[in-house]
């Protein structure tokens, strides 16, 4: 990314999570600039109206609808198009709907942002982001997928609630698919530097190893529950988006659990997955290959080969580099 461009920032796709991803952006103040970019036309123009609206309560910013020229200079393009997954299809299935739709959106985004950074928000995510760097060309740092940003955040906000402390004061990590396949980190899970038997034992807590399984259950099963009860999620994965973002556009260096190409980790190697990784200017700054126990490490292999069976049943672009 150059430094000097204006951190103008494009939304590809205004559903529930673009349109809320923009929201957040507006209140954020990260950007001078947002433009929406939708198939449907119409929605896109009524989204960056009614958005307008609201800039009176903020400060000035502009919002408006375009097309993929509207793509230079961009800081950040954000891709949340696609297709949500349908009762009983596979995830397989929702892959190979969405890389279709991506085959006709990235070429158009990297045509005239080629200097952009690549986020990518469309499920499941984690073959999608592989797909977006192997259709874009780009360096995989550029090539960036939510990953397992919201699953992070849920663990810690459950760990807070069981606990009663902050939940910004909970470290812990959930690894691997953004799925029914992905990995919670007990083993380096810690509240204030201690892990969480230290921590038990010095609150006077009980912590079975039953209770954190529940906890798990909960996180890996949220998505299901709220869709059940609202149809669709977006106010937290947005949240995660913006805070990509604003890792970015400040180079703050942020550890964040997103997913991106990796090579040679835990013996994973050309699959794009989640691990905490260092997210600056460039993008990933460093993969962050954590320690774990012999159990996670082969849940997280079992992870990265279900993420790359969906890879493999995608059509690859060859790559120019």
């Amino acid at each position: 990314m150059v430094a000097s461009q204006p951190p103008k920032i494009v939304v590809v796709g205004t559903g529930m999570v673009g349109a809320t991803f923009a929201y957040g952006l507006l209140w954020s103040g990260l950007t001078p600039e947002i433009v929406l970019i939708d198939i449907n036309v119409k929605r896109a123009q009524g989204e960056a109206m009614d958005l307008s609206h609201a800039m009176p309560f903020h400060r000035p910013i502009t919002i408006r609808s375009g097309d993929y020229r509207d793509c230079r200079g961009a800081a950040v393009v954000a891709i949340a198009a696609g297709a949500a997954q349908k009762p009983g299809e596979t995830r397989t299935q929702l892959a190979q709907r969405n890389a279709a739709v991506f085959a006709q959106i990235v070429p158009e985004v990297v045509r005239y942002a080629p200097e952009a950074i690549l986020l990518v928000a469309t499920n499941p995510v984690d073959s999608l982001t592989y797909l977006t760097w192997q259709l874009s060309g780009l360096p995989w740092q550029r090539v960036i997928g939510a990953g397992t940003i919201l699953d992070t955040a849920r663990m810690r906000y459950l760990l807070g609630a069981r606990f009663n402390v902050d939940p910004r004061s909970v470290h812990a990590y959930i690894v691997g698919e953004h799925g029914d396949s992905e990995v919670p980190l007990w083993s380096s899970a810690s509240i204030a530097g201690m892990s969480l038997d230290q921590f038990c034992a010095v609150t006077g807590q009980d912590c079975p190893e039953e209770e954190r399984q529940r906890i798990f259950v909960q996180v890996r099963d949220a998505a299901y529950h709220i869709i059940d009860l609202k149809g669709a999620t977006y106010y937290a994965i947005a949240s995660g988006m913006e805070r990509i973002v604003e890792s970015i556009l400040r180079d703050q260096n942020t550890i964040l659990s997103v997913s991106a190409l990796l090579q040679d980790c835990h013996g994973v190697s050309d699959v794009s997955i989640s691990l905490p990784m260092v997210i600056n200017r460039d993008g990933v700054s460093r993969v962050l290959c954590v320690p774990m126990s012999d159990e996670e490490e082969r849940r997280f292999q079992a992870s990265a080969r279900a993420v790359r069976q969906v890879i493999d049943s995608l059509p690859m672009p060859e790559r120019v580099c």
